[in-house]
Order: C-alpha cells, then structure tokens, then sequence
C-alpha cells in the first residue's frame, strides 16, 4: 500500500454542508465492530452500541477494537445520523491527541522528570502575560474561555516525552520529519470545562435527546474543538520550554471526541480518530509504546480508527486490584524504564497500565480490517498526570466526569 503524507495537522472543523433534515430513518442502524475474537471487548460496550442503533436517525456504528463502555454511550465508537445527539460526543468535545517533535542534549528521565512544570496550574492572559508559550496563540482564545488554559485535566489526560522506537515505514516517518531515536511530546487533552459547559446547557433541558438547533451546538462545538487543540499546544509550548528545549508546531493533531457532517449525514466521533487519509497517534498506555499510524478507513468504520488501548478495568476495579499487587513507588516506574509524574496516588492505580487492553492487539485487529498501517512506534520516557506534590497536602481536586 502507498503511504501518503498528511497535511499540515489542523483542528479547524471541516467545511459545513447544509444540515440534513431531523427526520428519523426507518428501523434499526447497522453495527459492524471492528475487533477480533481474541480482543477483550465487553458485553456491556456492545449493548450500548446496539442502544445506540435504536436510536432515532441512526444509520450505522462503528466499534473500534478499544470499545469500552461510557457514560450512555459507547466510548471507541464512530456512529452515522440523520439528527444530532450531542450526548454522543459527550463533554469533552475537542478531546484529542497532538504530537510535537522536541529536541534535546540529553534525555535522561530522572532529571527531565523533575523540571516538567505544574501544568494543574493555568494560564491566565493577564497575570502570565509574559510567559513564552504565548507565542503559539494565533488569534483569539476561542468562546473568550480562559478558565484551565495550558492544564491537562485529569482522567486519561497526560503530556509525554517518548522517543520514536521501531520505524515500520521509513519512508512515511522521514515525510513526517521522524526518525528512529528522535524525541517526541505526546499531549493527549480537550476542552477542559468549555465542553462540558456546552453539553451541560444541552442536558439540563434536552436531557439525551437531539439538538434541537444543531446549527447553534454545531457554533459552540467548534469553538471547543479550536480551544482543545490551543490547549494542546499551550501545555507541549510550556513543557518545552521547562526542558529548555524550543517549541514547535505539531506534525499530528487530531481530535477524537467531535462531530461533522459527512455526506450529509452526522458523524459522531467519541473515543474514535479521523482515520480518512491522516495521520493518528494510537495512544498505549505509559507502561508501553503508542503507535503511529498511517489511517485509511472507508465508510463502514465511520472513516475512523481505534483512540487508544481502550480500558478493560473500570476505575474502581484498577484502584482495587493495583493497591493489592502494586505499591505507589512500584508505578512511578514503568515496565519500559520510565518515570511517572503523579501526585495522585489514586489515579497512579486508575491509570496503571494494567487497566488497559492490549495496545498490540488493537494495532492488530487495525491491519486486520485494513483501517491503519503502522509507521513508527513511541517509547515513554517521562508520563506526566499531576504535579508530584511530595509530602504536601493533597488538594480538592474536581475529578473528569465520566470515562473518556
């Protein structure tokens, strides 16, 4: 297969068609998931994917093999409608994954570990007005929403420092400035508390139901989907700028939890990667590598891919076992010899690597059903999720709501 590079990585919403009409399709929608019988995917997923094809509109689902159940809803999901449901794509709209190259003298994860910054503490435009990683803004913050600017939240959030481990296609990984050994930050956030505002103002009088003026959500969605992808490049600029390295633009960017009109049908995305000819990172876990993937998916994958491993533990589940067979220390280091910054110890157990399925697999099931080909894997060296806060009281913390 002929790999093409893709283009400049943006998050700037596709071009608008004209809304279809909010009329309900006749019967059923279609499921197809794309997983083998050797992939862990969960009962409770897949009758959520099928609730979902009840649903009003509905014309098909798309389970990608890291399918795991959400809150309603199915999270590693593409799904088609005729009507707009805003409580598919949930409340972290704009939630994505960007990668930035980086480059430094030494990166030895002990010493880099210590110098990330406290990115729980956020920009604010007036008090930080002479921090450097302003120079990334182009144009105005979107919705005017200051609040949580250059944070990562919490959940599955994180920034990392990974190297470019195996180069599966030379070719392509050079098109993309890459090589084997070369220095990456990964950043995998959203929209912080504007997605959940917008979805939040939809609930509270439409409960699950359909937007009632798509074009209205359709303006506030693409305002949070721009400021998650501002995010993305305020924490990576204020990173680099901590390790004393200097800042870039990214050479993937692409949002997973969003919706766009596609041939005149809606196409929510919800743990689910644009996979229609672009470039995706398949985030692992930090215990092991994440890959790059060239995607190619058609129509019956809802021109999508695979997120991410996708949980095989809920968040209790992981918090009960880890604390039986690991302790804190044991997981700030990982299997692959990186380091962890975390000072949650709560969500040192959610997180663990062990809560995950299997990256490998669902790279796999990916080649299988010729959605993606892989180009290069990453490596973590340093995996930040909170400041590490030492013996300080720990702070009240508002946690994510929901699974991603």
């Amino acid at each position: 297969m002929s790999l093409q590079p893709s283009p400049q990585p943006s998050e700037q919403p596709s071009r608008r068609e004209s809304p279809p009409p909010s009329t309900a399709a006749a019967g059923p929608a279609t499921v197809s998931v794309f997983a083998s019988p050797e992939s862990w995917i969960e009962s409770d997923a897949l009758d959520q994917c099928h609730q979902v094809a009840a649903l009003d509109g509905m014309t098909h689902v798309a389970a990608m093999p890291d399918l795991h159940p959400g809150k309603g809803a199915p999270i590693g999901a593409a799904m088609t409608s005729t009507v707009l449901y805003p409580f598919l794509v949930g409340s972290d709209i704009g939630c994505g994954i960007a990668v930035f190259p980086i480059r430094l003298k030494r990166a030895v994860p002990e010493k880099l570990a210590a110098r990330f910054p406290d990115l729980d503490r956020a920009l604010d435009p007036e008090r930080d007005a002479g921090d450097p990683a302003w120079a990334v803004m182009k144009g105005d913050i979107p919705a005017g929403h200051t609040e949580g600017l250059g944070t990562v939240g919490r959940g599955n959030h994180f920034v990392e420092l990974a190297r470019i481990g195996t180069v599966f296609e030379p070719g392509h990984a050079s098109r993309l400035g890459l090589a084997g050994g070369d220095l990456v930050l990964v950043v995998h956030s959203g929209s912080r508390g504007l997605g959940e505002r917008i979805l939040r103002a939809h609930t509270e009088v439409h409960g699950a139901g359909p937007a009632a003026d798509p074009a209205a959500y359709l303006a506030m969605h693409d305002d949070a989907v721009r400021w998650g992808s501002l995010n993305r490049r305020l924490l990576a600029a204020r990173v680099a700028h901590a390790l004393g390295a200097e800042t870039a633009e990214p050479i993937v960017d692409r949002c997973h939890n969003l919706v766009e009109i596609r041939d005149g049908l809606y196409l929510h995305r919800k743990g689910a990667a644009p996979g229609d000819g672009c470039d995706v990172l398949v985030a692992g876990t930090r215990g092991t590598p994440s890959y790059l993937v060239a995607a190619h998916a058609g129509p019956d994958a809802g021109h999508s891919v695979a997120h991410g491993a996708g949980r095989k533990m809920s968040r209790a589940d992981a918090l009960r076992r880890g604390r039986a067979k690991h302790t804190v220390e044991e997981l700030r280091r990982t299997p692959v010899g990186s380091l962890v910054v975390c000072g949650d110890r709560q969500l040192l157990f959610e997180e663990a690597p062990t809560a995950y399925k299997r990256i490998e697999q669902v790279i796999a099931d990916l080649i299988a059903h010729d959605l993606a080909t892989p180009v290069a894997t990453t490596i973590p060296l340093v995996t930040y999720k909170t400041p590490d806060l030492g013996s300080a009281p720990r702070r009240d913390r508002r946690r994510e709501r929901g699974r991603r």
